[in-house]
C-alpha cells in the first residue's frame, strides 16, 4: 500500500520535516541510510526504518557520525544510492568524510536539520550551520546546498540532491532546522519520475574503468604540493562550470526596491511575509531568498545590489549568511544593515520592524 501511495500519483499529506525526509528519500529511490541519532533529525532515521522494509531498503546504525559519513560514502562506492541525516555537532564530525568526498567525487546526500551552537548547545533550532555545511572541512567546499524553506521544498530538494549529486558527483545537502523537522505542514508526495525527473545511474566505482582488476584506484591522498595543486585546479573546473547550471534563487519586488530583504530557509518565510506587508503598505522593499547556499547567486544579487540603496540581512546565526552575501556582492558599496539572532527564530513582525527603523 505504502508504495502505491509514494510513487504512484499524487497525494496530499500532513506529516513533519523529518517524516517529509524519509518519504522524499524513498521517492529517489535511496537504497540504504547509515545514521547515527541525534536531535533534532532522529525521526528520519525513525520513519526511514518503518519504510524501507516494505520496499527492500536498507538501514545500518553506525557507533557514531563518523563512521555514518564514511559508510555512506562506503555504500555509494558499493553501487548503493545511499544517504545520510545528522546535525550540530554530528554535522561537525561528518566533515572529514564529506571532504573525503570533496576529493574523491563520492555523490552522497547529506540531510541537515541544524540546532543551536557552539558545541552541545541546545538541540532545538538554529542557521548555524551555515558555515560548516557550505565551507566546513579541510577542502576548498566544492559541494551543493540546498536551503529550504517549507515541508514541499523538503520533499523536493531532497529528491532534487539525489539527482545533483550523481548527476555532478559532489557532495549534495539538504539544509533544513530544528524547526521544519518537527513542526507538521502540509504538502503534495508524488513520484518524482511521473514528473519528469530522469535520475543519473547508481554505478559501483569498484573495479570501474580498469579492465581485468577488481578494484578503482581513486585518491584522497597526494604526496606532492603540485600534485594536490592540479587535482584541486581540476575540481574549481568542474565545479565553477557545474555551478551555473545548479544555482537557484528567488528574487521578488527587486526591480525598483530601494531596500531588499536578504534571508534564507526558514527566516524566509518571516522575510516573504514583511516584504508583501510592507509592500501593501506602499514601502519600495524587495525580497531575495538564496535557495543554494553553496553555490551562492553571486551574479543575482549583486546586479540587485547596485540598485539598491540598502540590503538588510535576516539570519538565526550571528553573521553567516551575511559573510556570504559580503562575498558574493564584493566590489559593491550598497550599505548593509542586519538582524542577526543566534539560535532564535525571526518572525514577520521583526524584520517589519527592522525595516521601518532603516533610513534610505
Amino acid at each position: 500500500m505504502a508504495e502505491e501511495i509514494i510513487l504512484q500519483g499524487e497525494r496530499r499529506a500532513f506529516m513533519t520535516g523529518n517524516e517529509v525526509c524519509a518519504w522524499a528519500a524513498l521517492a529517489a529511490k535511496a537504497g540504504i541510510m547509515y545514521g547515527y541519532p541525534i536531535t533534532p533529525q532522529n525521526e528520519i532515521m525513525h520513519y526511514w526504518t518503518r519504510l524501507a522494509p516494505k520496499f527492500g531498503r536498507k538501514f545500518l546504525q553506525t557507533e557514531d557520525e563518523i563512521s555514518a559519513g564514511f559508510t555512506t560514502l562506503g555504500g555509494v562506492l558499493a553501487g548503493k544510492r545511499a544517504f545520510t541525516a545528522t546535525a550540530g555537532p554530528g554535522n561537525v564530525l561528518m566533515q572529514e568524510a564529506i571532504t573525503m568526498a570533496e576529493m574523491m567525487r563520492i555523490p552522497a546526500v547529506f540531510i541537515i536539520q541544524q540546532r543551536g551552537g557552539p558545541s552541545t548547545a541546545t538541540v532545538i533550532y538554529s542557521q548555524q550551520e551555515t558555515t560548516l555545511t557550505t565551507y566546513g572541512g579541510n577542502g576548498e567546499g566544492h559541494r551543493i546546498v540546498y536551503s529550504t524553506m517549507t515541508h514541499q521544498e523538503l520533499f523536493d530538494y531532497t529528491i532534487k540532491a539525489f539527482d545533483i549529486a550523481w548527476t555532478h558527483r559532489f557532495p549534495t545537502f539538504v539544509l533544513g532546522d530544528g524547526y521544519q523537522a518537527k513542526m507538521r505542514e502540509p504538502l503534495t508526495l508524488y513520484d518524482p519520475e511521473a514528473r519528469g525527473w530522469k535520475f543519473a545511474p547508481t554505478v559501483a566505482r569498484l573495479g570501474e574503468n580498469v579492465p581485468g582488476k577488481q578494484y578503482t584506484h581513486l585518491r584522497n591522498t597526494y604526496n606532492t604540493e603540485e600534485e594536490l595543486f592540479a587535482v584541486v585546479g581540476k575540481l574549481v573546473t568542474d565545479y565553477e562550470k557545474m555551478a551555473k547550471t545548479v544555482v537557484e534563487f528567488n528574487a521578488q519586488g527587486c526591480e525598483d526596491a530601494e531596500l531588499v530583504i536578504v534571508a534564507h530557509g526558514i527566516v524566509s518565510r518571516a522575510a516573504l511575509g514583511a516584504y508583501e506587508q510592507l509592500r501593501d503598505e506602499g514601502r519600495k522593499v524587495g525580497y531575495f531568498r538564496p535557495i543554494t547556499l553553496r553555490p551562492f547567486p553571486d551574479a543575482q544579487l549583486r546586479a540587485i545590489a547596485a540598485r539598491a540603496k540598502k540590503l538588510l540581512v535576516a539570519e538565526s546565526a550571528q553573521g553567516q549568511l551575511l559573510k556570504l552575501v559580503q562575498t558574493g556582492i564584493y566590489g559593491s558599496t550598497v550599505p548593509l544593515e542586519t538582524l542577526l539572532r543566534p539560535g532564535v527564530g525571526i518572525t514577520t513582525e521583526e524584520i517589519v520592524e527592522a525595516v521601518k527603523q532603516i533610513e534610505l
